[in-house]
Parts: structure tokens; sequence; C-alpha cells
């Protein structure tokens, strides 16, 4: 899937991190959430998937721009 796809959430990449490297929140075409961050080594996740970290900030300003 292509980044040119999907529908940025949050950042507006200014500040501290460029465009594309800041913690962020996307969504898909179909509806689904996809989320950039920091890679976790928390607990291993089942085969196939990952863990992320992103700043409750972040979150929060996704939840805002889908109006939930």
């Amino acid at each position: 899937m292509a980044r040119a796809g999907l529908t940025r959430l949050t950042g507006n990449g200014s500040g501290t991190c460029n465009k594309n490297d800041c913690p962020n929140v996307y969504r898909t075409a179909t509806g689904s959430i996809l989320v950039q961050g920091g890679v976790s080594d928390a607990f291993t996740p089942p085969q196939g998937e990952g863990l992320v970290e992103i700043p409750e900030s972040v979150l929060k300003e996704a939840v805002r721009a889908l109006g939930w």
C-alpha cells in the first residue's frame, strides 16, 4: 500500500520532525486505521504482527480528526 493512498489524521509535518517520520495515525480507503511509531519490544506479538508506540497526544488528535 502506498502512503499516497492513505489519509493522514495527525501531524502537519512541522516542528521537530520531518514530513513523514513522526508518530502518526492514518486511515485507509477501506476505513482501517494504520499507526506509525517507534518499534516497541514490550512483548513478542504473533507472527505477522508488530508493536508500535505512539504518544497519547497523537492518538487523541486522531480521535478528534475522526470526530469520535
